[in-house]
């Protein structure tokens, strides 16, 4: 996986605008879930698409920031939690063991 990290809420403002163009898919991501451990090793094992940027915050670090993307993006906070964003909305998002690479490359495709 070709992760973006994700650090700060003015890459939430550039993910808006970069979604325009370019799909963008935030991982959200708990270091102390075990489930979110599988899920994120179920993405970074599969083929990563080339239709979309893909982001990763670590939740527990950036806990702030995690909420923030709950209320700009209008979606319930979950760990972990995948959400896609297309023309500065989150037009998709999935959580704990729904996380999987092939429903979001199917996503990016339709989006």
């Amino acid at each position: 996986m070709n992760w973006i990290d994700l650090h700060n809420a003015q890459q939430l403002a550039d993910i808006r605008e970069l979604s325009k163009s370019t799909p963008q898919v935030i991982f959200k991501h708990s270091t102390r879930c075990a489930i979110s451990s599988m899920a994120k090793t179920r993405l970074e094992r599969s083929q990563q698409p080339t239709t979309g940027d893909f982001y990763f915050l670590d939740l527990i670090r950036y806990r702030s920031l995690s909420n923030t993307i709950a209320e700009e993006f209008n979606v319930n906070h979950e760990s972990p939690q995948v959400l896609l964003i297309k023309d500065g909305n989150c037009v998709y998002e999935e959580s704990h063991s729904g996380i999987n690479m092939n429903e979001i490359a199917t996503q990016l495709a339709l989006n």
